[in-house]
């Protein structure tokens, strides 16, 4: 399968192909090897990782659709009347 590819360059990238092509490199093999140069550094990168995400195992598999596992959480939780009332004790 062929694809041609079209590409406008700016003087800061066309002078690098052009050294390359009085090297004896022509334009299609400078892209052939560049495009086969970022793929493998693609891959070398480590994969995008979302922050916090799997990081943390409580070992408890159905935490947040198990009512027990919520209880005391929410409007009435303990902890969240007693960080109130040290709020406003400042």
């Amino acid at each position: 399968m062929k694809t041609t590819v079209q590409a406008r360059l700016d003087e800061e990238t066309l002078a690098p192909l052009d050294r390359l092509r009085r090297s004896g490199l022509c334009a299609s093999e400078v892209i052939h090897q560049g495009i086969h140069m970022v793929d493998k550094a693609v891959d070398a990168e480590k994969p995008i990782e979302l922050i916090g995400f799997g990081k943390y195992d409580s070992g408890i598999t159905d935490m947040a659709s198990n009512k027990k596992h919520l209880a005391g959480l929410g409007r009435n939780s303990p902890f969240k009347s007693k960080l109130a009332q040290k709020v406003k004790g400042r």
